[in-house]
């Protein structure tokens, strides 16, 4: 096993293996973890009893992972890092803006998924703090992400196996409990609220749209769109959905369940199996956090090669690498005072930027250009994307802009938001309005530029 030579650079055709399959493992085994569990849980707090709290992760993501799978179509296709291909729509330079948005997503999503590892560490081995646990899950994932992309293919596809297993074996005990009365009432329904957790877990699945295609672009060019999409979706939707839902369960059903999740978790399955069950808690928060930590490193290596040049190899990597899980790590010492306010921070973020960086990236793809890209040119600020596409990002700005008031979280709700009830409607603003304000001004461009080359 050599550490990946490649980092942000184009994957030559005769570099590529693999078949599409091997995504659903990837996607799979990264949602098989506690995070997941509890982010799940807030459909239960924000006061959805766990019937409509289950339909609403069901509808949420369904709806999120097209989006999420759409962009894992594009690794093959183009055969570089997804946030790289974001300059076609912001321009070499411009395209920082949604990056050093995204590694503050992704490092925010590797300290909430950290401290509950560290937490399991501790608990399983109370001589371990939790700072000491931050620290020694920091050193493991640090090792993965640094040999890269077919290690962390080769821990994703075993980490699926072990998932499946042991989560055939909670989920029948968990059915077994006692839940409380009315539960599973239909009739309480509330509509605003319903919304705002459709389009929570709805953004969780847009959370990974910025490395998706991370994780495809070593598959042979001409793999299957279809099978691309389709094992992409499956994976990612299905482990999520169940560890939600066995999320909601459990916090709507045993007191005091978020106060220590990874305890309560642990002994779900009797005394005898709580080291087994630490053990899984804690290689699912790996598993998830080397794709955390890598799609940070991509960014961030992606946002300095920006200005100043970057040599891809192993040394430049160890040094990014190295400085990603520092950063990452500290930030999980901050975030340790109130994990679930933590949480709900980087989902409300996640809504804010992802729905319109998502739209103006796949409109682009498969709208606009229709796959067409130079590929050379995602590396020359002299190219055809220059340093700045400032349609992409007013398009950006402006729709988050707009968003904003239609918000409905339990922190904050917008004016228009209010006046409607409360309902979030902001995920369906991030789809529209970054839609009209990309795609027609882009077209314009396109067809003038392909006009005055006719000409010339």
């Amino acid at each position: 096993m050599k550490v990946e030579k490649r980092s942000f650079d184009f994957i030559p055709e005769n570099e590529r293996y693999g078949k599409p399959r091997s995504l659903f493992n990837i996607w799979f085994s990264a949602n098989m973890q506690i995070a997941v569990l509890v982010t799940g849980g807030l459909a239960v707090t924000l006061g959805l009893n766990l019937f409509w709290a289950i339909i609403a992760a069901i509808v949420g993501n369904a709806i999120g992972g097209i989006f999420m799978a759409l962009h894992s179509v594009q690794g093959p296709r183009l055969g570089i890092p997804q946030m790289i291909q974001s300059r076609a729509q912001f321009g070499m330079v411009g395209a920082s803006l949604p990056l050093i948005l995204v590694i503050i997503l992704y490092l925010g999503s590797y300290a909430a998924g950290a401290i509950l590892g560290a937490q399991a560490l501790h608990n399983l081995f109370p001589f371990i703090s939790v700072s000491a646990g931050l620290v020694m899950l920091g050193l493991i994932t640090f090792i993965i992400t640094l040999f890269g992309y077919e290690l962390i293919h080769i821990v994703e596809r075993y980490l699926t196996i072990i998932f499946a297993i042991v989560y055939v074996i909670v989920t029948i005990v968990v059915l077994q409990m006692d839940f409380p009365a009315g539960s599973f009432a239909v009739s309480e329904f509330h509509l605003p609220t319903f919304i705002m957790v459709a389009s929570l877990m709805a953004a969780f699945q847009l959370s990974y749209g910025p490395y998706v295609a991370d994780y495809s672009r070593y598959l042979p060019s001409n793999v299957s769109s279809r099978a691309t999409f389709f094992y992409s979706y499956a994976g990612s939707v299905g482990g999520t959905v169940w560890m939600m839902a066995l999320g909601i369960l459990l916090i709507g059903t045993i007191p005091g369940f978020v106060d220590n999740q990874t305890y309560h978790f642990s002994h779900l399955l009797g005394e005898s199996l709580v080291i087994p069950m630490y053990v899984v808690l804690i290689l699912g928060v790996i598993g998830v956090n080397v794709l955390n930590l890598y799609g940070a490193f991509m960014s961030t290596t992606t946002t300095v090669s920006s200005f100043i040049h970057i040599k891809s190899n192993e040394k430049s990597r160890f040094w990014l690498v190295l400085g990603t899980t520092i950063v990452a790590t500290l930030l999980g010492f901050f975030g340790q005072s109130d994990l679930m306010e933590f949480i709900m921070l980087f989902a409300n973020f996640i809504i804010i930027v992802m729905i319109p960086w998502s739209t103006i990236n796949l409109v682009d793809f498969f709208l606009v250009r229709r796959g067409k890209y130079k590929t050379e040119d995602f590396f020359d600020t002299d190219g055809e994307y220059g340093k700045y596409n400032w349609i992409g990002i007013w398009a950006l700005v402006i729709s988050v802009a707009v968003e904003i008031p239609f918000i409905s979280t339990d922190g904050f709700t917008g004016f228009m938001a209010q006046k409607i009830g409360g309902a979030d409607l902001s995920s369906l603003i991030g789809l529209v309005v970054p839609f009209i304000l990309y795609y027609f001004p882009m077209k314009r461009r396109l067809a003038k530029r392909e006009r005055s080359l006719n000409k010339s």
